[in-house]
């Protein structure tokens, strides 16, 4: 498949595209199940274009788990068919549809009862096997075992010994949910899609009953225009509610907010070769092997202040480090704490007063002429929604249009990636480079790992990493903003890389820098490249001091103190 480059020009050309001709499908919002409606649209024929007000998974899509799952715990609840599905769609990715960015990843599951838990427990697992299986793609991933308490501190020897009996170990799969977004959107721009960030939906265009388009906002240029189409997709996420609001109807559901937060530490606080699931008081808490650190999460609370960057509390990181240490020989303390993140999950308002409890399920509705709303779901069945939102819009359209095909839809990257794989070391050769660094390109980029590679080889002063944040190289900064849609530090160092979260200074060490990498290619003046630092370093220090707050009202008080948009000069 041709690849296209997310460039300011294309971004422009996306923009003229849309104001222009009348679309047959305008999506709003582009996070993943945005991004996977646009691609469904554009591999049926249809005329598309998404309009993402901030950046590509800036909202929820880029502060999950990170996991690419079926949800054991939705399996106690007997919500078969929920994990069915998602086991199914876990498959699809790793097998077919994204195998260079999802992959494997094993679990513990610490036992603390000897003969009940481990049937009870056992037999759940055992049933998560059957269902991937009954799905029809293996994916490779070896089947459950039970381990002794002996077996299981050899896997994780940080375990404490009276913390556990035994244990079970499975197999689910991980994600950079932020990157895997990105290719969507931009597979979704290489078959035709007009796509575009930081262009915010202000109104929805009306003739009579019927929504026939957005007004859209362009916060680079300060430019408002109309773009018409004949079907709009409400993508928005927790923001759903709000962008109903612009119909002027109340809608057939509603979202609730549930904050997560999750805390990244470094690989060598904690000893071991395979991630933890634990059980809490509300919910199950993970432990996530991430390259050189770990993710540990989450919380699950309700959240009713701003939705643009939910805080992370104090009290939040205690109750995490708290429970993690339950079953740590070392415990961990604030000081291991390199990143924090918090994101909304956009849950199906229903009776329940705990968020635990309200669906992970997704509904899809037509809430008026020309207008259709997709709300909840779980990350790994993004595409199933981003299918059920098309077939709707397709419903009301004149003209026979083809049913989706994105099951069988690699993303860009994917083709020939394992053939690359077995490449690695001529790689590493050809590129001056180590085969380290070339398979963490390979995880990052698939079969485009060639375009990052071109850079280096034009320049090789982007072979060397980045400073302050050396996993990177500095042809990775400059090539998220030619090729990948960065237009702002903070799509460079919390998105497309996660410099924000996998340093102890936030990214203040390679700032600056990455600034200066992109100045020409986003045609960044000296003026704009201090405005650029100068806000993404009231970031970092509003969220340390979010961080510090003893609750959710004071923690996202700090976090506003610092701005959300930095105009271009």
């Amino acid at each position: 498949m041709r690849s296209v480059a997310l460039s300011p020009a294309y971004r422009e050309e996306a923009l003229s595209a849309m104001r222009s001709t009348e679309l047959d499908v305008l999506v709003v919002g582009g996070g993943v199940v945005g991004s996977g409606a646009a691609l469904d649209a554009a591999t049926r024929g249809l005329t598309v274009g998404l309009v993402e007000a901030r950046d590509f998974a800036s909202g929820t899509s880029s502060r999950s788990s990170k996991l690419i799952h079926g949800g054991l715990r939705y399996l106690e609840m007997l919500d078969f068919r929920l994990v069915h599905e998602a086991l199914t769609e876990r498959g699809l990715l790793i097998e077919k549809l994204a195998p260079h960015l999802v992959r494997p990843v094993p679990f513990l599951y610490p036992l603390q009862h000897h003969v009940w838990e481990r049937f009870y427990a056992g037999s759940g697992v055992a049933l998560y096997d059957v269902l991937a299986r009954v799905s029809g793609r293996k994916a490779g991933l070896p089947l459950h075992r039970h381990l002794t308490r002996r077996g299981a501190r050899r896997v994780v020897p940080s375990l404490r010994k009276d913390a556990l009996v035994g244990a079970l170990k499975y197999y689910d799969a991980q994600v950079d949910d932020a990157r895997h977004t990105m290719f969507v959107a931009r597979t979704a721009a290489a078959y035709g899609a007009h796509v575009a960030s930081r262009a915010r939906v202000v109104a929805l265009l009306r003739e009579g009953e019927r929504v026939t388009g957005a007004t859209v906002h362009d916060l680079e240029s300060g430019e408002t225009f109309d773009v018409r189409a004949k079907q709009v997709v409400n993508a928005t996420g927790v923001w759903t509610d709000e962008t109903q609001a612009m119909a002027n109807e109340r809608g057939q559901f509603h979202v609730r907010a549930s904050k997560g937060v999750h805390l990244v530490v470094p690989r060598d606080r904690i000893r071991g070769d395979s991630g933890l699931i634990l059980r809490t008081e509300k919910s199950v808490l993970f432990v996530i092997p991430w390259g050189r650190h770990w993710i540990i999460g989450t919380t699950d609370t309700d959240w009713q202040l701003g939705l643009a960057h939910p805080a992370a509390s104090a009290a939040d990181i205690d109750y995490l480090l708290d429970h993690v240490n339950e079953v740590l020989e070392q415990p961990l303390t604030h000081a291991d704490v390199e990143g924090v993140y918090a994101g909304l999950r956009p849950l199906l308002s229903g009776e329940s007063e705990s968020t635990s409890k309200l669906s992970r399920e997704h509904a899809v509705a037509h809430t008026v002429p020309g207008l259709v709303v997709v709300a909840g779901g779980k990350y790994t069945t993004y595409r199933v929604m981003a299918k059920d939102a098309i077939d709707a819009a397709v419903h009301a359209l004149d003209a026979k249009v083809p049913p989706s095909v994105t099951a069988d839809v690699p993303l860009l990257g994917a083709e020939g990636f394992t053939a690359l794989k077995n490449s690695r070391k001529v790689l590493a050769q050809t590129y001056g480079l180590h085969v380290a660094r070339i398979d963490h390109l390979l995880g990052r980029y698939g079969s485009l790992v060639h375009e990052v590679l071109g850079l280096v080889a034009e320049d090789p002063t982007l072979g060397e990493p980045l400073a302050g944040a050396s996993d990177y190289l500095r042809a990775e900064i400059v090539y998220a903003a030619s090729h990948e849609g960065a237009r702002h530090l903070d799509d460079l160092l919390a998105r497309r890389t996660r410099i924000s979260i996998e340093t102890f200074d936030r990214g203040l060490g390679a700032f600056e820098e990455a600034a200066k990498l992109v100045a020409p290619v986003l045609g960044w003046s000296q003026e704009q490249i201090e405005r650029e630092v100068e806000h993404y370093r009231k970031r970092v220090e509003a969220e340390r001091e979010s961080q510090r707050m003893p609750d959710d009202e004071t923690a996202d008080s700090a976090r506003m103190g610092a701005p959300d948009v930095v105009p271009l000069v």
